[in-house]
């Protein structure tokens, strides 16, 4: 008989829904990861610190109140790295303590150490100590996250040539920083730095950044990232990056050289697969560590699945959840819903991006009219009060039955916003409903409303025309 029902290599948060999800079904579960990584990758260096670390560069910078109070505005003149991790240190605990709470009050066993297949049905627990302990399950479920990927000729230190996990122990805020890549993470941390006064200089070897995104909502973060004194470099790739007594100098291939503080790499991710004997298992990782799975979450071997950022796109943290409910489901026969395609993605820039849905530059390409309603949060007593100007909300409405194709939002609580938009979507509302509705005065939440008007006196003014 095996020791458990299922067994889940990685706390993070697909595999801590997966868990819990399995033990609510009454099943026996383990879990097994690092004593110092319990909560995951997500919890220690990726989603919580980073976006606490966000949270006290705004507070403490005063930079979203600089449109009112001027903007020399600042709440603490000299911010140190202590000011910004002593906020990030006290979440992590506690979110800690509130995931170690859970697992235990669903009776799911939690060893401490790293885990390796022996064969299909077998995990060999290496322990603190080092000794070993054999684990053996009916079901497997792998959710080990994944680390950020570093080119070989860089020389990383962790101190002044960084990746993003290594950034949160930096030492001091740095005058000046080079991020190579305008990806998510790379974006985030640069509107961050830019913030606390850092000169950043962005890198990227393609033509633009974050091209998944609304291209109004791209440009109106570029202004505003420009605003704080960020250079981009498009199109250009680093040949070398160089230490010196002084700080880096950064060199690219079109014979630029920036010199800086410091250089953080942000060039994608990485999937924690490398230690896992997955070939004992009968499965295979492709280059970047990633594992493929079917629309169930199973890998090739069907008791074994695989969930979160090692199986790649989207790669976060919410539906790493329900990707991690929905494989323990799953596994046990238990009746699931399959995962609706209208998934928000939020991304934590200065200001917030979030959208749901399809672009106007995907609509255009698939011959989809649409029509456009905007608001902006300078339009919205809500706005004003709080001091965000830059804000946007978009609606992107089909003239020929009104419902939602896209929304796309820009400026403060996008992440929260976006799911007004995403519950309209997903029952199938059009946007008459949210003309109709009626919303608390004064929130931004509003900006439905007033963009929702926008577009539908557009679609009525193309109704008299034919």
């Amino acid at each position: 008989m095996p020791d458990f029902d299922m067994l889940v290599i990685g706390s993070g948060p697909g595999g801590q829904k997966a868990a819990i999800a399995a033990a609510k079904l009454g099943r026996s579960v383990a879990v097994v990861d690092r004593p110092d990584m319990l909560g995951g990758v997500s919890i220690h260096t990726g989603t919580i610190p980073s976006k606490t670390l966000r949270e006290a560069v705004l507070y403490l910078t005063g930079l979203t109140q600089r449109d009112l109070y001027g903007q020399s505005y600042r709440l603490k003149e000299d911010i140190t790295v202590a000011d910004l991790t002593a906020r990030t240190q006290h979440v992590v605990g506690r979110e800690v303590d509130v995931i170690r709470s859970q697992l235990a009050r669903n009776h799911v066993s939690l060893f401490s150490g790293t885990g390796r297949f022996v064969d299909p049905h077998t995990v060999a627990l290496r322990e603190i100590t080092g000794q070993e302990r054999l684990l053996s399950a009916d079901h497997v479920i792998i959710a080990t996250g994944t680390r950020p990927a570093r080119p070989e000729s860089v020389a990383f230190d962790g101190e002044t040539i960084m990746d993003s996990d290594n950034v949160l122990d930096l030492q001091r805020v740095p005058r000046s920083m080079v991020i190579v890549g305008a990806g998510v993470i790379g974006m985030e941390y640069a509107s961050m730095f830019a913030a606390l006064g850092s000169k950043v200089t962005v890198v990227e070897k393609r033509a633009g950044m974050l091209d998944m995104c609304d291209i109004e909502v791209i440009e109106s973060l570029k202004y505003h990232l420009r605003d704080l004194a960020v250079t981009f470099r498009f199109g250009e790739t680093v040949a070398a990056v160089e230490r010196h007594a002084h700080g880096t100098l950064t060199v690219l291939e079109s014979g630029k050289k920036i010199p800086a503080d410091a250089v953080m790499y942000s060039a994608g991710r990485q999937g924690l697969t490398d230690e896992l004997d997955l070939e004992k298992a009968g499965l295979k990782a492709d280059p970047r560590g990633r594992i493929q799975v079917d629309e169930h979450f199973r890998t090739e071997v069907p008791h074994i699945y695989a969930v979160g950022d090692v199986i790649g796109f989207p790669a976060l943290a919410a539906t790493s959840m329900e990707q991690g409910r929905a494989a323990a489901y799953h596994a046990f026969d238990e009746p699931v819903g399959r995962m609706h395609n209208l998934q928000p993605i939020g991304i934590y820039t200065i200001p917030e991006i979030s959208f749901v849905g399809r672009t106007e530059d995907q609509l255009t390409e698939d011959c989809v009219p649409f029509e456009v309603g905007i608001s902006r949060y300078r339009e919205l007593a809500r706005g004003q009060i709080i001091g965000d100007s830059h804000g946007m909300l978009k609606l992107l409405v089909s003239p020929e039955d009104r419902t939602l194709l896209g929304v796309h939002c820009f400026g403060t609580g996008a992440t929260e916003l976006i799911h007004i938009g995403q519950s309209v979507m997903g029952c199938g509302g059009t946007v008459d409903y949210l003309v109709d509705a009626v919303f608390n005065y004064p929130t931004l939440a509003e900006s439905y409303k007033v963009a929702a008007l926008d577009a539908t006196n557009k679609l009525r003014q193309i109704d008299r025309m034919d």
